[in-house]
């Protein structure tokens, strides 16, 4: 079964979450990864992993919502994550769209996610937006200085240097609605070229709806949809990129299998 490796599940209504489960496992997705944004939501992503056995969360502070509060600790991080469906860190990154956070506060709460991963051996979800050449420098400088981490770079739409640059550290690249979009031509071409077994799929839900079903609030049922593409720009039939993004799944996140 397909994997959302990475969905909003706790930005839906309460007497909608259960539907939304139930229709991705009808459509065939197994696993949902609903993803930390914040210190304070960290409790509802572990109630929802606890209330759904397909569901898995991860835990962490979104760069966007890094300067609303301190920055949470390396031990608060880590102490965070202790949990049994915990299964990664996240989503941290940069991202320089938004003038929403300080540059600085975002880059320091980075840092200080992947300090954890490197206390905990879990992956990163890294958000990137207008801001690879600062995610590719600090993720260099935390590796020469910590050591290896496990990485994805979530809802890829960034450079190819950066793609091949996560991908040479042994990282993972993942894809979500965006790959179907009609412009995405470039990005298209991009993931044609980087390594099968360093790619899986998402859905971001519930933002960024796949062709054909754009302008709607996503949901993680529609991961279909990413994958079809995927399979399509790759030359494969839809069962491989299902094998294939599932199995670079559980190699990735070691806890879910």
């Amino acid at each position: 079964m397909l994997v959302d490796s990475h969905c909003h599940l706790d930005y839906f209504g309460e007497e909608e979450i259960e539907g939304i489960v139930a229709r991705a496992v009808e459509a065939g997705v197994g696993r949902l990864v609903t993803i930390g944004t914040k210190v304070q939501q960290a409790a509802a992503v572990k109630a929802l992993t606890e209330r759904f056995p397909q569901v898995w969360g991860t835990v962490g502070v979104h760069p966007l919502s890094a300067g609303e509060a301190p920055i949470p600790t390396v031990d608060e991080i880590v102490t965070l994550a202790d949990h049994p469906r915990i299964i990664g860190i996240g989503e941290s990154g940069l991202d320089y769209f938004y003038d929403t956070s300080p540059h600085e506060v975002q880059r320091e709460s980075f840092r200080r996610h992947i300090r954890a991963c490197q206390r905990t051996g879990l992956p990163l979800a890294i958000h990137a937006r207008d801001a690879d050449d600062d995610i590719a420098t600090i993720l260099a400088e935390e590796r020469e200085a910590g050591g290896d981490f496990p990485a994805l770079l979530h809802c890829f739409s960034s450079t190819r240097a950066l793609a091949e640059r996560v991908v040479a550290d042994g990282g993972y690249v993942s894809l979500s609605g965006i790959l179907t979009f009609p412009k995405s031509e470039e990005l298209r071409a991009i993931v044609a070229d980087l390594p099968e077994d360093r790619l899986l799929v998402e859905t971001d839900s519930p933002y960024l709806a796949p062709v054909p079903k754009r302008g709607k609030r996503n949901e993680p049922a529609w991961v279909t949809h990413t994958a079809a593409v995927l399979a399509a720009v790759r030359g494969w039939e839809v069962a491989r990129a299902v094998e294939i993004t599932t199995r670079n799944f559980e190699r990735l996140f070691t806890r879910c299998r």
